[in-house]
């Protein structure tokens, strides 16, 4: 073994340590190590896990891309898509693709006694993937779209029931209107309500037959109104998008879930911004502390450093040696600091004790990411930079004269 690794863990673990002033600085190094990883923690994974919930809640309910014709305007009214150049089978071929399913969109307004309600009514068919839509239940269910005739059951947003004082079972009227003609009413059952605590969606969404809307904006049965690609991973997004823009035609785009909302795109980057402050803020903390042990350190075994010298121990062998002997200190701040901070965040992730307004936050619930390679980083990436900056400060013990060091008391 070489000899500051073997002389730091003989100053370490020697009982002299017990009893003298270091105790204190030992004990604030540790805590602002262990303070700085239960920080780091919770802040990267709360983050990571609320970018992917949020991600994952907008591609699970559209797609994670959207394929829309190049006609498609402002209004939520869906044009035609583009047959000429689409390839439904090519996509559906890609490894990272799990799911297509057609669609087409109209509004209307659903109306009772109670108040009405602009919404946006999105027609599915067979293809729809209600395993997918079935974690947005929270009662009822979704019917099923056989393509077959009418399906008049819908499945409208929490927000819209309370809205409109509905519940599972009951009926409702909607009014589609269309230029230079009379407004066309249709009565859908509610067969199911969902949440998504993401506001643009629950606002206006109403999920039903898509033969209901090919039969009010005159479509005809092999005509629909856009496409929702669902991929197996949803942090593949940017990867997959030019693969599946191949396949869609050029009087076609594809659109991606985030890009939809901008303003919950704004949102999501807002993570990665404050994740950086904040562990930027954490390693300045733990940096200026672990200095100041590593300089407490040196002034208090002075006379050790006068001894070794003397003895033909180099500048490079002292200062390595306390720099590998303030790193062991660390090592119980961070042992600490992972078990606090990994238990919070595994009592967060499974019992949900912290929530949230979804009006701003659009989840209900703090998320936790567990990402065990995230959790070893920050640990190493905390004891690496820790131990480049105690390099610096180290250079104290070249100035320290041996002579004066061993009548040093």
């Amino acid at each position: 073994m070489k000899f500051p690794l073997y002389f730091s863990r003989k100053i370490a673990f020697s009982k002299d340590n017990k009893n003298n002033l270091s105790r204190v600085i030992i004990f604030i190094g540790r805590l602002s190590v262990a303070l700085g990883i239960i920080v780091s923690l919770i802040t990267v994974s709360t983050g990571l896990g609320s970018k992917k919930a949020i991600k994952e809640r907008l591609a699970d309910f559209s797609g994670h891309i959207t394929v829309k014709s190049t006609k498609s305007n402002s209004s939520y009214n869906t044009s035609v898509l583009d047959n000429e150049g689409l390839n439904i089978k090519q996509i559906l071929s890609l490894p990272d693709v799990a799911a297509v399913q057609k669609y087409a969109m109209v509004t209307g307004i659903m109306r009772n006694e109670h108040s009405f309600a602009g919404i946006i009514f999105k027609g599915v068919a067979k293809d729809f993937d209600s395993l997918r839509f079935k974690k947005f239940i929270i009662e009822g269910k979704t019917p099923f779209f056989n393509e077959d005739g009418y399906n008049n059951g819908v499945v409208i947003s929490q927000k819209l029931a309370g809205y409109l004082h509905l519940k599972v079972n009951d009926s409702i009227v909607t009014v589609f209107s269309k230029a230079d003609q009379k407004p066309i009413y249709r009565k859908f059952a509610v067969t199911g309500i969902y949440k998504t605590d993401i506001k643009m969606i629950d606002d206006q969404f109403v999920i039903g037959d898509i033969n209901h809307v090919k039969k009010i904006l005159d479509m005809k049965d092999n005509e629909i109104g856009g496409l929702d690609v669902f991929f197996k991973n949803v942090n593949n997004i940017d990867e997959d998008f030019p693969a599946v823009e191949k396949f869609i035609g050029y009087k076609n785009y594809a659109e991606k879930a985030t890009d939809k909302y901008p303003q919950i795109n704004d949102w999501i980057g807002l993570f990665d911004t404050n994740m950086g402050i904040i562990i930027s803020i954490m390693l300045l903390v733990v940096i200026i502390n672990i200095i100041m042990v590593l300089l407490i350190l040196i002034i208090e075994r002075t006379n050790s450093i006068g001894l070794l010298k003397t003895l033909g121990a180099t500048n490079g062998q002292i200062r390595a040696t306390f720099i590998n002997y303030t790193l062991i200190i660390m090592i119980p701040g961070l042992l600490y600091g992972n078990m606090i901070g990994l238990g919070l965040l595994v009592l967060q992730k499974f019992f949900g004790i912290i929530t949230l307004n979804p009006e701003n936050y659009y989840v209900s619930v703090v998320p936790v990411d567990l990402n065990p390679l995230v959790i070893i980083s920050i640990s190493v990436g905390i004891l690496i930079i820790s131990g480049l900056a105690l390099v610096i400060p180290s250079y104290l013990i070249s100035k320290i004269s041996p002579v004066k060091a061993i009548k040093y008391n």
